[in-house]
This record gives structure tokens, sequence and C-alpha cells, in this order.
């Protein structure tokens, strides 16, 4: 079945039974592809709801993910449905995320866009250490061209700034992998503006990867300026992670208004993200079939600007 097919299918039931004066669930045909759309580092043009790889991995984002053959499966589905926006990193298993990647997709569909990262090593399950020496990060993209069976990466981003290491040198090691025609674009995660433009001294930044959602807008400033620049914001724990904070656990602030506008909290949050900013470009990663198509069908969810604001106020008070 087709995205848009998907999609108009999966939210008719909703539409259907919504009266009065609660919000409409629009059809496809409302939203125009722009909106849907958006053309990252001027020359890729992605579907701006994407999709998260990390968590198909072993528990602590550590080895194969426990059924392999279900984690491939979510990847192709995610494709069907229409994602042509894949993040990952080499810190996911690590390795093993990359791996699994090509293993489910290549050969590649015209169009998909894979998304990875270096900077980060794993000296064990839940680990994260920064590395940022040039001639590490170097080899990190070349690693990540084999495991991925690309010939060019679209966007390599440098996970984290390793404050141990100017980041002018690192950036410099992507600089060159990029004049050497192995990155196409590059993109830095959770950074702040002053390091944005500091970045923009060594190479072009065409997106940032930030943590942000409806109940964490601690980078607001850095959406701001990717809004002003007409850079993509990638927003990691779009629906606030798996702890305590997560969305996607019951009794959570929002609950009681998405069941009165018949969608789920997910779904309300990255309908949210997606309403928030025409540069935001959400990944929701999940291993599960089910969910995969529960989050696709957010890209359908359209309230007024007074019902996002009631939502968000709810949001503020959680």
């Amino acid at each position: 079945m087709k995205r848009r097919t998907f999609l108009e299918v999966s939210l008719a039931g909703a539409a259907g039974v919504l009266t009065g004066g609660l919000p409409k669930l629009l059809s496809a045909a409302s939203t125009s592809k722009s909106e849907e759309t958006f053309q990252l580092g001027g020359d890729l043009l992605v579907n701006r709801l994407g999709f998260g790889a990390m968590r198909l991995t072993g528990e602590g984002i550590w080895g194969w993910p426990p059924d392999r053959e279900n984690a491939k499966k979510v990847l192709r589905r995610a494709v069907e449905l229409g994602v042509n926006f894949i993040d990952t990193a080499d810190a996911y298993g690590p390795e093993t995320n990359e791996l699994l990647i090509a293993e489910a997709l290549y050969p590649y569909p015209k169009g998909l866009v894979i998304a990875t990262k270096g900077g980060n090593t794993r000296p064990g399950p839940g680990q994260w250490v920064q590395d940022g020496r040039p001639e590490y990060l170097a080899q990190c993209v070349d690693k990540s061209l084999k495991r991925l069976k690309l010939e060019r990466i679209d966007l390599y981003q440098l996970h984290r700034i390793d404050r141990k290491v100017p980041v002018e040198e690192s950036l410099g090691a992507l600089k060159a992998a990029q004049d050497a025609g192995k990155i196409r674009h590059v993109g830095l995660s959770e950074v702040t503006v002053a390091q944005i433009e500091q970045a923009k001294k060594v190479v072009p930044i065409v997106s940032i990867q930030n943590r942000y959602n409806i109940t964490d807008r601690a980078s607001e400033a850095a959406l701001n300026y990717c809004e002003k620049e007409k850079m993509g914001f990638i927003p990691w724990a779009p629906i606030g992670g798996s702890g305590t904070r997560s969305l996607s656990k019951a009794g959570n602030a929002l609950e009681a208004e998405a069941k009165r506008l018949n969608v789920s909290v997910v779904q309300l949050a990255l309908a949210w993200l997606l309403q928030r900013s025409p540069v935001m470009l959400p990944i929701p990663g999940t291993s599960s079939l089910a969910h995969l198509e529960e989050n696709m069908a957010a890209e359908k969810v359209h309230l007024s600007a007074d019902e996002w604001k009631k939502v968000e106020d709810l949001a503020r008070a959680s």
C-alpha cells in the first residue's frame, strides 16, 4: 500500500467519528506537497517525517536487535510508507545499525537519504565517549561508507563535539571528506547557535540534531536559527525519550486531550513538531511495525492555531 493511501485509510475511521466542535483530521489532499517535504542542503528533497534507526539495536543501543528479521521488516515498511530520510550512526550497535540498514534496503530505492554520524565511541552498552580527532573521523567516514554500501554519504553529522579537540580540527576532517566526494553535506548534533556559527567558518552546515519535543524546548534558539538560515532541524527524542518524561507513558498531561481528538499522544506530539516549523524533520524510531504505522499517520493530524495552543499549554503544565 502506498503511503498516501495508507494515511487516508488509517485516519478515515477517526475522522468519521469527529462531531460538533472537535478538530478535524484533514485528508491528505488538503496538505500541499511543500508542507510535507524539505530541501535538505538545497538539493535533497526529503519527506519531513523520517525514521530514526537507533532503536533497531540490542539493549543499551548495543549489538544486534533481538529479532533481526523483524528489524529489517520495520525498515522496509518505513520506506513503503514514504520515509525517504533515515538517520543512523556508527555508534549505534556500534556498527550493527548501519550494517542492518544495508541488509534490509540495499540496493537503495531512488531518492532515499541515509544520514549517519561519527565522533562517539562505545566502550560498552549504554556508554558514550566523544572522539573528535580528525584522523579518527576520517576513518569513521570510510568505514560508514563501506558498511552502508555507499559511494557518498548524503548527510554526515558530527555526533558530538569533543571538548578535548578543537572543533575546527574535527570539522576540517569532514570538510576534507566532502572535498574528496565522500560526503555531500555536513550536519551537527547537540550544539548551540554559537557553535553552529563557529562550525560554518570551516564547512557549510545544512542541519543540526538537538533534543527537542513538546515538553522539552531548551533548543528553541537553535530551531529559530535554523529557520532563519533554512537549515534542517532534526529533533531527537521527539516524543520525550524512554524515561518518565516520555509522552508514550500512560498518565501524561496530553493523554485526555489526545483521546478527545481521537488520536494517540504520540501522534499528537509528532504532529505538533511538524506544525511547529517548516524546517522540522522529526525522526521517531521504533522496533514495532504497529508503532511505525501509528507514527507515520501523525503527518495528517491538523488542528487550528487555538487548538495547538491548548495542546502546548497542557504540555507546559506536565
